[in-house]
């Protein structure tokens, strides 16, 4: 296989990663306030509270709504394999950051913080890193605490919020162009790559699901 295509993929990638204050802000807009086409979180969240008329039930329904989000447009960014990914690997990493973000926002405000609190909107984009990767930069000290705390801060810290918009889309780059993953070799095949990344896209959608909800405790008064 030539290695051109996917020297150009990676090439895309590094360009991508200093850009990530920007993007992920403009992505953390759509996914909270919405456009045309994506609601915004707040409407997602209302509208799954008022289908279960129970907030746990809410979230989890909020979750499988994304899942299904994440998988359609991991299939459709997929599709064309590894000549494509120049092209469509900013559309992937572009998709699945506004879809993630969306959901995590949802549980967020149906949990009971202000996500248009901008220490919220720190907290929400560092629960896209995940359980694992934000204990490990924890541990190495690349993020100071855990997103919880971040929404809980007395202030806002404009730095951290860089930082942590700086390790999140590396972070994401990787994980949606399956750096060190096994997944790699087939998201290169045409059509096949479509499934796989359909698959591999609900699946973090999934835990990172599973971690907002853990991480960002209740806020309601009972």
């Amino acid at each position: 296989m030539s290695q051109k295509p996917m020297g150009k993929v990676m090439e895309t990638v590094h360009r991508a990663t200093p850009i990530a204050g920007g993007v992920l802000r403009r992505m953390l807009e759509i996914a909270i306030d919405g456009i045309s086409a994506l609601p915004g979180a707040k409407h997602s969240a209302a509208r799954h509270l008022q289908k279960t008329g129970d907030v746990d039930e809410a979230i989890d329904s909020v979750v499988r709504a994304h899942i299904a989000l994440a998988g359609a447009q991991g299939f459709a960014t997929n599709l064309g394999g590894l000549l494509a990914m120049p092209v469509t690997l900013p559309a992937n990493i572009t998709g699945i950051l506004t879809i993630q973000t969306r959901m995590i926002a949802a549980i967020a405000h149906l949990r009971g913080y202000d996500i248009n609190d901008n220490r919220v909107r720190t907290a929400i984009v560092a629960c896209l890193l995940g359980g694992e990767e934000v204990a490990r930069r924890i541990h190495n000290g690349t993020l100071p605490t855990s997103p919880m705390a971040m929404a809980t801060a007395p202030i806002f810290d404009p730095e951290l919020d860089a930082a942590v918009a700086k390790e999140v889309l590396g972070a994401v780059v990787a994980r949606v162009g399956g750096k060190g993953l096994s997944i790699t070799l087939t998201k290169r095949i045409p059509i096949i790559g479509g499934g796989v990344g359909a698959a591999w896209d609900g699946w973090s959608t999934r835990q990172l699901g599973v971690y907002a909800r853990g991480e960002l405790v209740t806020r309601r008064r009972r």
